[in-house]
């Protein structure tokens, strides 16, 4: 009796051991499931705040200053057009833009006391390893050979070479273009207007959009004929119809009408009614002031509203000139505004005739340093102690507030300047 209660007792404790084994293996895949999940989790977790740092570092909105890129390559476009690819010379990444913006270089070139500043279009979309400017040589004016070229393109193309270190601010402008937007669009450019419109283009492929886009391009021949394949590759592999015009052709080039450009003369929206079913489009131009000018009439004459036509022309000349709202009319200058540059000790009434700040100062004596002169670089910007200002034009250098870009500004009232 007494070997039979011990039998059952030790069934008991084992059926308890068992029991308890099991629970115990049952709790360590449970922790052991637990711990992969969490690794799983927390690897998840590093691979999104990798991907998000990423994203930042590529849509920031760039660096302060200047900062230095090396000139990993050239390479001739077009006959006097040439394209730079830059490579940052830390080594770190470079920011995102966005298509149709520019670079700001500040360039120390021989024979200049001051550093040059100038801005150039971005010719490619975004890619993590480089930014491409495309410049073309400013040659002298055919009616006036004896002037010299462009001070600036002349350095980039005879002067730096592949290796040598420039300064270059980060991305910046407000002529721009959002790649994943559906609207159909047209993009215009004449000669070397191309570099922000094939920027705009190769946006919108990269996007894998199925956005419907045209590219309206004009030169004046095939030596001036930029980037032929790679519109081409566009046209081939994208929702894109791409219609080059030559206005000038030559012999050779007539043989090959219809092959390597579409038609001869300048591109109009005669020619563009031709392509497009109608005026439902977004239109970006860019290129010389008469062809801002013309197509912008033009559009308008076609009841293309102001909304859907956005502009970049190269240059001071592009900048219209207007005068501040006027005040009550007065028989003499007694109500014309008073500028005051504070610092030269000078002060003198507004002239509207002028057009800006900065050409008004340079008139009466008054330093200030400039660049590009058309808003962008914001070498010319100079702190307001007093009175307010108006834009020609939107600026696209980035302005701290209190302070005016000179070189499209126009005084609203009387002003008081750092200068």
């Amino acid at each position: 009796m007494n070997f039979f209660i011990l039998a059952i007792g030790l069934s008991i404790v084992a059926l308890v051991i068992v029991r308890l084994a099991i629970s115990i293996h049952q709790s360590l895949q449970r922790m052991q499931y637990n711990t992969q999940a969490d690794l799983l989790s927390l690897q998840l977790l590093e691979q999104k705040i990798s991907v998000a740092q990423r994203e930042f570092e590529n849509t920031n909105e760039g660096w302060n200053g200047y900062r230095k890129f090396e000139i990993a390559k050239k390479k001739m476009e077009a006959d006097n057009t040439c394209s730079f690819y830059l490579k940052p010379h830390d080594g770190k990444s470079i920011s995102a833009f966005r298509p149709g913006q520019y670079l700001t270089f500040r360039l120390n070139i021989p024979g200049q006391e001051k550093a040059v500043i100038r801005c150039y279009s971005l010719s490619d979309c975004f890619c993590p390893d480089y930014y491409r400017v495309t410049i073309k040589k400013v040659l002298p004016p055919p009616n006036n050979p004896m002037q010299p070229p462009g001070l600036v393109s002349s350095y980039f193309h005879e002067d730096l070479n592949e290796g040598d270190i420039v300064d270059v601010q980060a991305p910046n402008g407000h002529f721009v273009l959002d790649p994943k937007n559906d609207r159909p669009a047209v993009l215009i450019a004449r000669g070397v207007g191309i570099t922000p419109i094939l920027s705009m283009a190769k946006s919108i492929a990269a996007a894998e959009s199925t956005r419907e886009f045209f590219v309206f391009y004009g030169v004046r021949h095939g030596q001036e004929h930029a980037f032929k394949e790679e519109l081409a590759q566009l046209e081939q592999n994208h929702n894109c119809r791409v219609i080059v015009c030559y206005s000038d052709p030559t012999e050779n080039d007539l043989e090959v009408e219809g092959v390597q450009y579409q038609h001869h003369g300048w591109v109009s929206v005669g020619l563009m009614k031709s392509y497009l079913a109608s005026t439902n489009y977004e239109f970006y131009i860019c290129g010389p002031p008469p062809l801002m000018a013309s197509m912008s009439e033009q559009l308008k004459s076609w009841g293309v509203a102001d909304a859907n036509v956005f502009t970049e022309a190269f240059g001071p000349a592009t900048i219209k000139k207007v005068a501040p709202a006027k005040k009550e009319e007065s028989k003499d200058d007694s109500d014309a505004c008073q500028v005051v540059f504070e610092k030269s000790n000078v002060t003198v009434k507004w002239n509207p005739d002028t057009g800006n700040l900065l050409d008004f100062a340079l008139e009466n004596g008054v330093e200030i340093p400039s660049g590009c002169r058309a808003g962008n670089c914001g070498t010319c910007t100079i702190a307001i102690k007093s009175g307010s200002v108006q834009y020609v034009s939107e600026p696209g250098a980035q302005l701290e507030e209190g302070s005016c870009l000179t070189c499209i500004a126009s005084p609203d009232d009387d002003l008081i300047l750092d200068a």
